[in-house]
């Protein structure tokens, strides 16, 4: 399962070819067009960055009012995609090396002295470093939003690993916060599970299992690939594979779906469960006894591109140019849109961070966003986090842990570079093997 690491060369502008739009506007071809938006989404994780720490906030609202006045609020997931979204802004010239060096360094720098609970990080921080309560008995170690970031690290030690002296200290600095997560302290005295919270105050009075299938799939893998405080394969069996129990027989507009999603009903959940455990670990070719987890997330893409086609609740502007439904801001405040729960809202990073699964899919939907809807729906950090034609709803707003997976997944779509490189990692090779996983490109 050795895989070959190649950093591609990137051209900033692709060789497709230029047309014209109907009022005689130059239009963007593909890769221009793909260049674009990773260009300006990335801009959140840099101009927009939480000044301290170089690292990604949980919000901005263009409005500037913000809830419980958290402008400034870390997002640990967030920040991890953030991480990974600067290598692609070093690669693809959107920033200078010495800058996202230096980018990179300050976020690097920030999480080793920030609140560690037996190595994991809280989901939301204070730009002192100190964990902020995301919600009761939530107040401290989150495993899962550590998992997001634990990639990125990995992603970033193998990107700098070959680097000049200074980038391999930090590619060391990045290896020692990753070692340095205790993931079988997760397990709660060693059940075969591991479980998302853990509180100095409150202990594991959360008491939440982590069992499949949702976005944490990326939390078994990354506590199975860890040398210093691994699980073994049971824990992910026994505990993320419900002893077999995750698997199911269904299909949706004709596509079948093999995994059993955390949802009422025989449904597939949100579409972010295709993307962030993803945004390293490349699903292409990868198999174990429960599914092949390309064929699923693809399936679970068109199942998202069809039923907008098929519109069930007529909903205005739903099409094969307007689809896909995650976790996001919505007409009722936040909500996990899915098939089985449609309020008429279309949220960009669900077809966007879908581009490596269905490229022309999305690809409409980007061309639809930034050519036909661009005055409601483009701003300082590219699209905004959702929308509603029905509603005539375009509020200004963004969600870092939205905005993160649309610069990362474009580019696994289009040269596969964080996939290459999280997967190049020795300890990740061997704890998928570990775990039963086979993998072919």
């Amino acid at each position: 399962m050795k895989l070959k690491l190649l950093i591609p060369i990137f051209a900033l502008l692709g060789s497709c070819s230029v047309s014209k739009t109907s009022n005689n506007v130059k239009q963007l071809s593909d890769d221009e067009l793909l260049t674009e938006v990773q260009r300006q989404t990335y801009k959140y994780f840099y101009e927009g960055a939480e000044p301290t720490s170089g690292l990604a906030r949980e919000r901005y609202h263009v409005d500037g009012v913000y809830p419980e006045n958290d402008k400034n609020i870390i997002a640990t997931g967030a920040s991890g995609f953030g991480i990974m979204g600067t290598i692609v802004a070093i690669e693809r010239k959107f920033i200078t090396r010495e800058e996202g060096y230096a980018h990179l360094k300050k976020g690097l720098d920030f999480l080793a002295k920030a609140d560690r609970f037996h190595g994991a990080w809280a989901h939301w921080m204070h730009p002192s470093g100190k964990a902020k309560e995301f919600g009761k008995d939530d107040d401290a170690g989150d495993i899962v939003e550590t998992s997001f970031l634990a990639q990125a690290l990995v992603t970033l030690r193998q990107y700098y690993q070959n680097g000049n002296a200074e980038e391999k200290v930090l590619a060391q600095k990045a290896d020692e916060l990753w070692k340095g997560i205790e993931w079988d302290f997760y397990r709660q005295n060693n059940k075969n599970v591991i479980y998302w919270h853990w509180s100095p105050k409150s202990a594991w009075k959360m008491n939440f299992a982590i069992t499949g299938y949702n976005e944490c799939l990326i939390t078994y893998v990354m506590a199975a690939c860890s040398p210093t405080h691994g699980v073994p394969a049971e824990v992910y069996h026994q505990g993320w594979a419900k002893n077999g129990a995750i698997n199911t027989d269904i299909a949706m507009y004709g596509h079948p779906i093999k995994l059993k999603h955390n949802v009422v009903g025989e449904s597939v959940g949100p579409l972010f469960w295709a993307h962030y455990s993803y945004l390293g670990l490349n699903p292409k070719g990868l198999k174990d006894k429960y599914a092949d987890y390309w064929q699923e997330n693809r399936n679970h893409t068109l199942i998202n591109y069809d039923y907008a086609i098929a519109n069930p609740k007529g909903f205005k502007g739903y099409g094969k140019n307007s689809w896909g439904m995650t976790a996001s801001y919505s007409v009722k405040g936040y909500a996990a849109h899915m098939p089985n729960e449609d309020f008429g809202v279309i949220t960009p990073t669900a077809a966007l961070s879908s581009y490596p699964y269905t490229p022309k899919e999305s690809m409409q939907v980007i061309r639809n966003l930034y050519e036909n809807m661009k005055d409601k729906v483009w701003g300082e950090f590219g699209f905004y986090d959702a929308y509603s034609e029905t509603a005539n709803w375009y509020p200004k707003r963004y969600l870092g842990i939205d905005q993160g997976p649309i610069v990362v997944m474009i580019e696994n779509g289009r040269t596969g570079l964080l996939w290459n490189l999280f997967m190049s990692a020795p300890e990740i090779q061997q704890g998928l093997t570990k775990l039963g996983f086979t993998y072919s490109k």
